[in-house]
């Protein structure tokens, strides 16, 4: 039987579809379960949708939407742009599936039934954005949450609580006599430092919210996101509905996550297996963040990349490519359309793309398009060449499984720019000229095979340009087990005879302007984009406010009535109470959206939505600077 490799990434909110920085992380754990799959190990790759968070019920009560009908609608989004990536899970989980609600309930059972929740009263910082409690000294100078600079609620409610303070010792001793168990070192430290500052217990309930998964001891507490969303992990593998396969797969191989969510995974997830009795993952590696251009990406700021659009733009084997050899996996790293640009150009057009489409031109050329059969090696050249080859894939398995993804690419570009020379020192054209087949035979024959280590090393990173190589040169692009790494232990497993495909550049140049940047460049979704039909379909009008009050319990609301012309009034809530007094409203015209879809807001019905200029530091309405008769159209 083969050996198992379970690895997984982590599963991202729906709140919003995925940037390109997001997508770094199922692009690199797609290239490790890649190459174990041609390592013949039987792999299992999971990832998956979060979708019991507060985030999801606040977004759907503002649209008035179920909430179900919502990530339906961002799972099916999510899953477009993976299968744009190139992304080959085996398995997607949702936290809304029934075997994930069940094992969920029969984890939290167990840990209770173990004595590791309790009820008690929480008082703390909430960061919705990232679903994480913060203690004061954990925020920024200012108040505010470390990760998303946003401000976090107080929370004060009733809710079970997760004695992570009982494992606190045995964390330590295990994370200290296992050193591989996180990595890299630096989150390792980390998280030392953390443990060594105290463990608290946790809030793992929420009692304010309708949306998520009740807990097995009081169908009025929603379990807390983060202690459900871990459990994925285990329902993905069928902890309760196929222990066979469970036994089989867990514990994971690698858990690979953002450093943003490392004490998640570092800390509570292995106390909380400790809790149920079950083994700890083999590994967590805690990859960096991909910057744009030195900032953050970040879509409520505009500053990202969507991936589907750069895919449409370059293909998706490009963008592995770059993202993979440019950034080293475990830190951060920054993005720049100027330096996509430069390394495709250099590394795939020249190098690579150049390779092929030499070598195949003047096999098909001399050879009647078929793989030329090689005679004896002569010297250094050839020696040189089938060394290199022969030598690589010993350095890209250390580098792959240290998911050191950069430094594994380098060194098979160091081989295909070997190749060149190669082609270089023997001049193939001259070998014609004189009509010395048999030495064209072999050099040709070495640069075909050459390219065949190339192809197979290169699968995992960028599989369909691994695929469209292995076409042109006439072999099937179905990596067989016979085409596994075990292929590459000897020179020569190339088979003479083969009729060759039609030489075709794979990585045309990227032409650009001086001074010009490629798009697509920071941006938004490129689904955000609209025509002046879907314009036109919106119907903003001239309104007058009548009346406004706060509403109770929400500070940043105010129900206003307003008279739309017509003999038609209306009630609206407007999020402004924090920039404005009911009283300056009064007899104001706005522009307000009149055929929007109605909602219930904090239980109050609102008939439209007025417009709104908003700052950093401040929301100004959005107001006609003559008078205007209500109920004109604005155009």
């Amino acid at each position: 039987m083969k050996e198992k490799f379970y690895l997984t990434s982590s599963i991202p909110y729906v709140h919003q579809l995925p940037h390109l920085g997001n997508s770094f992380e199922l692009i690199g754990t797609d290239a490790l379960a890649r190459y174990k799959r041609l390592a013949d190990y039987d792999v299992f790759f999971l990832t998956g949708s979060d979708e019991n968070s507060l985030n999801v019920e606040r977004k759907t009560r503002e649209l008035n939407i179920d909430p179900q009908t919502y990530c339906d609608q961002i799972v099916t989004g999510m899953q477009e742009i993976w299968r744009a990536l190139n992304i080959s899970y085996d398995y997607f989980i949702r936290t809304t599936y029934e075997r994930h609600i069940r094992t969920s309930q029969d984890f939290f059972q167990r840990a209770y039934d173990n004595g590791d929740i309790y009820k008690d009263f929480y008082k703390g910082w909430y960061c919705v954005s990232c679903e994480a409690f913060y203690i004061e000294d954990e925020l920024t100078e200012d108040k505010k949450c470390p990760i998303h600079n946003s401000e976090p609620e107080w929370v004060e409610e009733e809710n079970y609580f997760f004695r992570l303070s009982k494992y606190q010792d045995k964390l330590l001793q295990y994370i200290e006599k296992n050193p591989d168990f996180i990595q890299p070192q630096i989150r390792r430290n980390e998280m030392l430092s953390f443990i060594n500052m105290g463990l608290r217990d946790f809030s793992i309930s929420r009692a304010s919210t309708k949306w998520g998964i009740p807990t097995p001891l009081d169908p009025n507490q929603r379990i807390y996101v983060w202690f459900d969303a871990l459990v994925n992990y285990l329902s993905g593998i069928g902890y309760i509905d196929e222990k066979e396969k469970f036994e089989r797969y867990w514990p994971a191989d690698v858990h690979i996550i953002g450093k943003d969510i490392a004490r998640f995974h570092c800390i509570y997830w292995p106390a909380m297996l400790m809790s149920v009795g079950l083994p700890l993952p083999k590994s967590v590696f805690v990859h960096g963040w991909v910057h744009l251009e030195g900032e953050r990406m970040s879509k409520s700021r505009g500053i990202y990349i969507d991936p589907t659009a750069a895919v449409r733009e370059y293909g998706a084997d490009p963008i592995r490519y770059f993202l993979l050899r440019e950034v080293p996996f475990g830190s951060d790293g920054d993005f720049s359309w100027q330096r996509f640009v430069a390394r495709y150009n250099a590394d795939l057009a020249n190098d690579l793309g150049n390779l092929l489409n030499r070598t195949l031109s003047l096999a098909k050329r001399n050879f009647d398009g078929k793989i030329p059969k090689p005679a004896e090696q002569e010297g250094e050249p050839d020696t040189d060449l089938i060394e290199l080859a022969l030598s690589l894939p010993a350095k890209v398995d250390d580098c792959t499984n240290r998911l050191a993804f950069n430094n594994a690419l380098e060194a098979i570009f160091e081989l295909v720019r070997r190749g060149n020379k190669y082609i270089d020192e023997t001049a193939p054209w001259q070998l014609a000229k004189e009509d010395n087949a048999e030495r064209l035979g072999t050099v040709l024959y070495n640069c075909l095979e050459t390219l065949r280590f190339i192809a197979l090393l290169i699968s995992p990173f960028m599989p369909e340009s691994a695929n469209e190589i292995r076409r042109q040169m006439g072999l099937s692009d179905d990596f067989s087990e016979k085409e596994n790494l075990d292929s590459l232990k000897t020179w020569g497993g190339l088979p003479s005879g083969i009729t060759l495909g039609e030489p075709k550049p794979i990585f045309p140049r990227i032409q650009v302007e001086t001074g010009e940047k490629p798009a697509p460049k920071k941006e938004t979704d490129a689904d955000n984009f609209i025509t002046m039909d879907d314009f036109r379909k919106v119907d903003l009008r001239v309104a007058e406010v009548l009346s406004a009050e706060k509403i109770k319990g929400a500070d940043k609301l105010l129900r206003l009535q307003v008279d739309v012309g017509h003999n038609e009034e209306r009630q609206i809530v407007a999020g402004i109470a924090e920039h404005y007094e009911p009283d300056d409203l009064i007899g104001k015209k706005i522009v307000l959206v009149a055929n929007l879809q109605p909602a219930k807001i904090r239980g109050v019905d609102s008939y439209g939505m007025l417009l709104a200029a908003v700052s950093k530091n401040d929301i100004v309405v959005v107001a006609p600077d003559k008078d205007v008769p209500l109920g004109a159209r604005v155009r």
